[in-house]
């Protein structure tokens, strides 16, 4: 679904993400691990028309979106749940939906927010509440519900256990699951290794912008040595 040919991209003359090719089956979980500063953001932000692509290509099922707008990504269905949220925090949960839904006809609203409160009750619970006044853990169920209303067809999601109480990652990850198991592709930023090996179909690892390790997530689990060969790490840490 998604393919990255010797992508490289960056902020200005600041290259932070160097020849990165990779491919994205359909109906799969990718994970992008690797530590602070390997270029994990850069490149989801890059898939999703944030970042600036200095070099190489981004194809989404089978078009080139190298030079498209973030806003036609969106209508060609990838959707993004951002760093740190970004919410609009005056408004309502229920308006942050409506706003996640801008490109799609008004009519798609209401089903698309009701599965959303299938996914997250607990939206459904805080329907009119104001998203600033939320906790963290609501405000990311909040932020994957906003982008599910765009009707995506690839998820992209940057550190979503970040800041979160494990009850609310695991919930997350669940979510993630679920939403793989009905066919929809994601691509997953994420620090912690262990909750993304336990889910990534497929793994790449960064380090300063360049790829150290492409495989299968089964691969991946299976060998003991991964975690401390590219990121230095024991394999029973979880990393935050």
């Amino acid at each position: 679904m998604l393919r990255l040919e010797n992508l490289s991209c960056g902020y200005g003359p600041m290259r932070a993400v160097h020849d990165l090719s990779l491919t994205v089956p359909e109906g799969s979980v990718f994970a992008l691990i690797g530590a602070n500063g390997a270029g994990k953001t850069s490149t989801i932000m890059a898939v999703a028309g944030h970042v600036a692509v200095q070099a190489g290509r981004i194809e989404f099922d089978g078009e080139d979106l190298t030079d498209a707008p973030a806003m036609a990504r969106v209508r060609q269905g990838l959707a993004l749940v951002p760093e740190g949220r970004r919410l609009f925090g005056d408004l309502s949960v229920e308006e942050n939906l409506i706003v996640g839904g801008y490109a799609r006809p008004k009519e798609a609203t209401p089903g698309n927010r009701d599965k959303v409160f299938d996914l997250f009750p607990r939206l459904a619970e805080r329907r009119n509440q104001r998203a600033g006044q939320m906790s963290g853990g609501e405000q990311q169920m909040l932020a994957i519900g906003r982008a599910l209303m765009a009707e995506p067809r690839m998820l992209l999601i940057d550190e979503v256990s970040l800041g979160l109480m494990p009850k609310v990652v695991d919930l997350c990850f669940g979510v993630i699951g679920r939403l793989r198991d009905e066919g929809m592709t994601v691509m997953l930023v994420e620090q912690s290794t262990q909750r993304a090996l336990a889910i990534a179909d497929n793994v790449c690892v960064l380090e300063s912008g360049r790829t150290v390790y492409q495989g299968t997530g089964e691969d991946a689990r299976d060998n003991p040595g991964l975690i401390d060969a590219y990121l230095g790490l024991d394999r029973q840490e979880d990393v935050a």
